[in-house]
């Protein structure tokens, strides 16, 4: 039986994070930083951010509803990855 440790957990994040980077720069053809506020930058309108929300949910299995669609949530590839793992801790405590 394989234990996740420590090491698992970030070599995973990165992988969302590279996911998220990589729609990212496919969708608006340029970089981003994963820290850089996405919509200060002039990276997503709420239209775009409505097509992030359907690849994060399609991509990574999670679900995004009500207070999680608030948009400090998605300011920042950071605070994605940071969504990612919270709704996917919450479906596995709830036994999704």
């Amino acid at each position: 039986m394989t234990q996740l440790g420590v090491h698992d957990a970030t070599a995973d994040s990165g992988e969302v994070e590279k996911d998220i980077l990589r729609f990212l720069e496919a969708q608006t053809k340029r970089s981003w930083d994963p820290r850089v506020d996405l919509f200060a930058a002039g990276g997503l309108s709420s239209l775009f951010a409505m097509q992030l929300v359907v690849h994060l949910e399609q991509t990574h299995g999670i679900s995004i509803r009500g207070a999680d669609l608030r948009l400090d949530n998605f300011r920042t590839v950071a605070s994605m990855v940071a969504l990612v793992y919270r709704l996917r801790g919450a479906a596995g405590a709830s036994g999704a």
